[in-house]
């Protein structure tokens, strides 16, 4: 079951498919989250995502989209919009994320970052929504949680969302 949210209410929905909120977030139980520490004041769209989730199988996460700068107010992300991932894997001790956003199949930007405490480039982690290649307009995104295994990627989760004009 979905779950959504606000200002730690709970309120039980019955959805197919979530677009975007405050933080789309995939866990592995059905339990709802406080507000995250990056945005307090976060909405959480909680997906259960099943034992392991991802292509890799086993162990729990989290996986959650945050604003970080929501230029227009409206709470969704957008193109110059800045976001952040709220991650929490007992998969790795170093997970990172890797977000790529698409217009009419075109990639148009695209970022990595690690999510863990001795990361060289915690700055990286805010990620504005905007490049030479995307000037506006709506995209297509998709952030990849995922640990390096040798020389092997291993997929934990992955987060679909549409990054708004």
């Amino acid at each position: 079951m979905n779950r959504l949210v606000v200002a730690a209410s709970v309120v039980s929905l019955l959805v197919g498919s979530v677009n975007c909120a405050n933080s789309i977030e995939r866990e592995n139980s059905a339990s709802p989250m406080a507000p995250s520490m990056l945005n307090p004041a976060a909405a959480h769209v909680v997906i259960p995502a099943g034992k392991g989730g991802g292509r890799n199988g086993g162990g729990n996460y989290r996986f959650a989209l945050m604003m970080s700068a929501d230029v227009n107010g409206n709470g969704l992300p957008d193109w110059g919009d800045t976001v952040t991932f709220d991650v929490s894997t007992s998969e790795s001790t170093e997970p990172h994320v890797d977000l790529t956003c698409s217009q009419n199949g075109v990639v148009v930007y695209g970022a990595t970052t690690g999510y863990f405490a001795t990361y060289p480039w915690p700055w990286t982690q805010l990620m504005t929504l905007s490049s030479s290649a995307w000037r506006g307009g709506a995209a297509d995104c998709t952030a990849e949680l995922y640990y390096f295994s040798g020389r092997r990627i291993s997929v934990i989760g992955s987060i679909d969302f549409t990054a708004g004009e």
